[in-house]
Parts: structure tokens; sequence; C-alpha cells
């Protein structure tokens, strides 16, 4: 065997495996075909064995340690250690264009529907939450998480699912007699609690079964709660004149919002104004039809307005802090299991939103940290318990368009397997600008709305305008969601689908549709639930449909049937803050991103953040946790070529496996099996 494999206290990677020039690389991988899984595993087997772990490195399966052995503060500590490194980075890389329209598409789109929110809130809790309140807890949100989170590009607000669970207290409550900001701050206090255990016991760990299956189920949910809202928004108003013109102002709002971000994407125009379209479009909606209402014989008509109240005073007539002791002890106690089922809500909102923020379609290169960021949410829960402000948690579907909106693209011809022009483009995302101020930016100027001449505006602003806005968000949502993308591949004629739809590697027709099922009866029994006075305990539904992934689907569906159906939320290097992603590493998803196991998740040279490739590609190696023999059938199935280290040269790129990083750190994926 030519290449040495690493003793425990020298960590030396085979010599195909160092970086080098493409040409040296391929050559080197190409002469030791044969021995690099065994060299891989040899290295990896001296190196557990020593009982050292390094951060970033992967643990052979008989290292793991048993489930009943809690290491305290493990997460949360390691998670620091990743990303403070890359701190005062995040503040240098604001020095970016993207910044700017990022900060401003995600104002409007986080303190539109906030707005709307308090709408509802106002009207189900008695006017105890209005605009100040829901205003102040976004900011509250936006500011803890630019300023210390691991995972600063998520967008924190308030969301549908805890304003159905605020209104749902209220009707639960009211009959008591109880003080319910009193009786919703110890609700705060107690989720602190269970937070900051769930934090501290690595809890987050459990995210590595969080799988696009309940992620897309609770999208869907969320999306249709949009609609819901905005249907409601307009059933408020009767079926005068007054009806009639909200409707059509909210279908106009929609219809324009969707054609600018459609003309965003297009041909059409130069790059600087579909740019302009895409990323201001919207708010620029939202203002134009505020005014428009007020033109011709619109003017005589009367639409309902937003309430708002004074500058930086609470809606009720109370001070900010609430005295949560004017409460008697029995009902601190019934206040428990409200904060349990809010946890529970909060550990998969929360961390689904971070997920889906930093999905596989994002080329990411800073590492996430879930076990701190649950600590600082039930840090904010706390705070806004106390404050008599609804709890924020992570926005879906802003936290995603957060993310989206700070990719650099590129645009690249779409080629024949030839080399020759379809006659037609692609825009490819090239990288993220990864940075803490646009969240904290557009935080501050939701500060600067409590103001009183801001406050003014708002109150112009016609409640119509906000249905509309409901109708593209929600819209926007259902478009990008996976069930969408199922259902529409299951309507499509057969004859004018792609042969190289990622659907069409499965044989049984019935399994998609049987999976397609499952999920449309997961989001009915959850949007059913919440229509009830049992809507509180929808969150246990939703956290539920986890182990229904994990134990109930395989005994249905073929593992290359789930491999393509399902995939991981996001990347393994996402995923490493949590210990690895459950079924990363079994083929390939529905979304095309390649997710081989056992396959080498890195490049000879350096992984996109930095870190030295080696400890990238033993965790690779090691994230499937398969036997030698398993590792070596899996390589006759697919090709040793993809697990021994094929090494691809191009220009000064070097592939590995055809997932990873390149030596320049440019992302590269995207792969499919082959």
């Amino acid at each position: 065997m030519a290449a040495q494999t690493a003793t425990a206290d020298s960590l030396t990677l085979p010599t195909a495996l160092h970086s080098g020039s493409g040409a040296e690389s391929a050559g080197a991988a190409s002469s030791q075909k044969p021995s690099v899984v065994k060299q891989f595993r040899g290295w990896a087997g001296n190196f557990t064995r020593s009982g050292r772990t390094t951060p970033g490195i992967g643990v052979a399966k008989d290292a793991a340690p048993k489930w009943w052995k809690v290491h305290l503060f493990r997460g949360m500590v390691n998670d620091i250690r990743r990303r403070a490194p890359y701190y005062w980075s995040d503040w240098r890389d604001a020095w970016d264009y993207r910044v700017v329209p990022a900060t401003v598409y995600m104002y409007f789109a986080n303190i539109m529907p906030a707005l709307a929110f308090s709408l509802d809130m106002f009207t189900k809790t008695g006017m105890q939450y209005g605009v100040n309140e829901v205003l102040l807890a976004s900011v509250l949100g936006a500011v803890v998480f630019a300023i210390l989170a691991c995972q600063p590009l998520v967008i924190v607000g308030v969301t549908g699912p805890i304003t159905v669970f605020n209104y749902t207290v209220y009707d639960i409550m009211l009959p008591t007699g109880t003080n319910y900001l009193a009786f919703m701050c110890w609700i705060g206090l107690w989720s602190l609690v269970f937070h900051w255990i769930l934090a501290i016991t690595n809890a987050c760990n459990w995210l590595k079964y969080v799988t696009r299956f309940p992620c897309d189920i609770f999208g869907f949910y969320v999306a249709f709660i949009y609609l819901q809202k905005g249907v409601q928004v307009l059933e408020r108003f009767g079926n005068d004149s007054p009806f009639y013109l909200s409707v059509m102002v909210a279908l106009l709002v929609f219809m324009i919002a969707y054609a600018c971000g459609e003309l965003g994407s297009s041909p059409l125009f130069r790059h600087p104004v579909r740019v302009f379209l895409k990323d201001y479009g919207t708010p620029l909606t939202v203002i134009f039809f505020t005014g428009f209402v007020h033109l011709g014989r619109m003017k005589v008509i009367e639409l309902e307005k937003l309430p708002t109240s004074a500058a930086f005073f609470p809606t009720a007539d109370r001070g900010w802090f609430v005295h949560f002791w004017e409460i008697s002890v029995g009902e601190v106690f019934v206040a428990i299991p409200f904060a349990i089922l809010l946890t529970v809500l909060f550990y998969f909102d929360h961390n689904v939103s971070s997920l889906i923020a930093q999905g596989t379609e994002f080329p990411l290169r800073k590492p996430a940290g879930f076990h701190w960021d649950l600590f600082l949410l039930g840090l904010t829960t706390g705070v806004a318990g106390l404050l008599g402000l609804p709890f924020p948690n992570g926005l879906i579907p802003q936290a995603p368009f957060h993310t989206e909106s700070l990719c650099v693209t590129k645009v690249e011809a779409d080629t024949e397997e030839n080399g020759e022009a379809k006659g037609h483009y692609t825009w490819k995302r090239t990288h993220v600008v990864e940075q803490r101020l646009s969240n904290l930016a557009q935080g501050l100027l939701t500060l600067g709305t409590m103001t009183g001449p801001l406050l003014v505006v708002l109150h112009l602003i016609p409640q119509a305008v906000l249905a509309g806005l409901f109708f593209i968000m929600g819209y926007q949502a259902l478009e990008g969601n996976g069930i969408t993308a199922k259902v529409l591949y299951l309507c499509r004629d057969r004859a004018l689908t792609p042969g190289g739809h990622p659907l069409n590697a499965i044989r049984r027709r019935g399994a998609v549709w049987g999976f397609v099922a499952l999920e449309i009866l997961g989001f009915g029994a959850t949007f059913a639930i919440t229509q009830t006075v049992a809507a509180v305990g929808f969150p246990v539904f939703i956290l539920a449909l986890i182990p229904v992934r994990a134990l109930l689907l395989p005994r249905w569906f073929t593992p290359q049937e789930l491999n393509v159906l399902d995939a991981p939320t996001a990347s393994p290097f996402t995923m490493e803050s949590v210990g690895g992603s459950y079924g990363g590493a079994q083929g390939h998803g529905y979304d095309g991103q390649a997710r081989g196991e056992g396959e080498v998740e890195g490049f000879a040279g350096t992984t996109a953040n930095g870190e030295d490739a080696k400890g990238v590609m033993l965790h690779g190696l090691l994230l499937g946790r398969k036997s030698e023999e398993e590792l070596a059938e899996l390589g006759e199935h697919r090709g040793k070529a993809r697990i021994q280290g094929d090494v691809g040269a191009s220009g000064d790129n070097i592939e590995m496996g055809r997932v990873g990083v390149s030596r320049r750190g440019t992302s590269s994926r995207r792969g499919g099996l082959e």
C-alpha cells in the first residue's frame, strides 16, 4: 500500500488526498483507487480507538456515546467554538450591495404579516396585543439573534402558529377570570426554563431526524394559515361597497406583487431592472395601493384601517412590565402544560425555520449552531413574557426568503450533453452574503416604525392591502413547497414529463401517490385541529411527524423510494452542529442533492469554512456508520469512483465524489445518481 494511514498521534491524509494541482491529485487518485477506502477505514479506526476527538470529525459507531449519557452544555459550547472565529467577518462581510435590498425586503416581508397578525390578535384577545407589542417582539428577536446567534440569517418575529396559540389560550382562560397577560408571562417564564433544559442537554441533536417530510407538511400548513388569515381579514367587511373594494385591492396587490417576482426571474429587461423588480416590487406595491384607494370615486368609500396606539406605548392601559405576581399560585402551575406545548412548538418551528433557511439549495460557508440559538430563544421567550409581548421565534417563509435575497447569482447557458446550447439560461447561486447587519438593520427599522409619524402612516394602510400581502406570502410558500412539486408531477402528462425528472426513478407510481397522500393527510389533520379549541395542542401533533417519518415510513416504502421522495432539510455541513442527518447519506433525495451514504463530503484541500479537509472527509466517510462490508457493497453498486476518491479535474477545481467544496472554496453540492 503506497499511501500511509495516520496513527493516533499523527493525523496524515493518504497521499492522494493532499491538496495540490488538479493534475497531480487526479493522477494520485487514479493510481491508488483500490486502497483509499481501506486507508480511511484504518485512519478512522486508529483515530477513534485512541479515544481522541476534534471538532468537525465524525465518530465511528463503536465510539458513539450511549443515549442516556448526556454531556451537559457540550452542544452549546461546540456551537460557540465553531461560530466564534467568524464573528467579526459576519460584520465585515456586510459590505456588499446585496445587504441593502435584503434589508429593505425583509423589513417589509416581516412587518407586513406582523401587522396583519397584530390585527388578528387585537380582535381575538380583547385588545391585549396590538401593533406596538408585535413590532417590539420583532425588534427583540432581530436584535438578540443578529448580535448573539450562531445563525444570524434566521429572521425571528411573530408567526401564524403563535397567533393561534395566543388567542386559543385567551379563549380557554377567559371564563376563569385569570389575568391574561400575567398568565402568558408565566407561560413564557416556564418555557424559558424548558428551552434552557433542552439546550443544556443537547436536545437539538434530535434534529438529525428532521427531514423534508415534516418540514414540507409544516410549511404547507403555514402557507394555508397565511391564505386563511387573508380571507378572514376580508370577511370582516360584510357585503357592501367596502367589501367589494377590499376584495379588488387584495387581489390587485397579490397579482402585481406576483408579476414583479416573475419578471425579476425572467429574461425580460436588463439585469438592473430585473433585480429592482424582484427586490422592491412587493414593498412598492404595498405603498402604491395604500394611496390608490384614495383616488377617484374610491376615496368616498371608508375602508377599515390598521388600528394603532400611541408611540412606544402598549395597546392596553398598562406599563410595559407585566405584574406577573398578580395571579394565584395555582394558576402559576396551570401555566406549565401550556408552557410545555409552547416549547414543543418553538423547538420544531424555530429549528425548522433555521434548517430551511440553511437548506441544501443555498451555498453556505459558515457553520450553524442550533443548541446555542435554542438557548437564546428561551431568553427572548422569557423577556417577551415579562414585557407582555407575543413570543417571537423563527419565521417561515421569511427566514428562507432572507437567505434567498442574500444569494449572489450568475447566468449560465443551459446546454445539452454534447455541449450545444439549448437556447435558454439558468441562474446559478454562487454564494450567500452571510452577515449579521441585514437582520439587525431590519429590526432597527421596525423599532423606528413605532415612532409617532410612522404609526400615523401605518394607520393609513387599509386592511385589504394586508390581506393581499397574506395571499402573496401564502402563494410563495406554497410554490416552493415539496408537496406542491410532487402534486404537480403527478398531474403532468407523462409524455411531457422530462426524462431526467428525479421522481421518474421510482418504479411504483403508487409510491409517489401514497407519499403525497400521507403528507396531505398530515397537513389536513394539523390544519383541522387548529380550527378547534384544541388548537393549543397542535404542536404535539406537528412533532409527532418526526417519529412517523423515522419509524413508520420505512415500513411502507423501500429505501430507494424514500431516497427520492424525501431528503435531509439541510446539508451535512450545516447538520454537523447536531451530529449529522438521518437519511442524509442514503442516496439522492427529490431535491437532487447528492447524499451518498459513506461518501466523502469534502475535497482535498480546504472546506468552505476554511477547515482542513481531512476532518470533513472523515465525517463524510463515517456519516452512514456502516460496516466495511456494507461500504464495499455500496461501492460496487454505485461505482467505486464515487467513494474511493475518483478525482476529476476541471481547471483548478478538484471534485471528489462530485459533492463538497472545491479548493477555491466554491460550493459544488449539486449532483445526481448516474
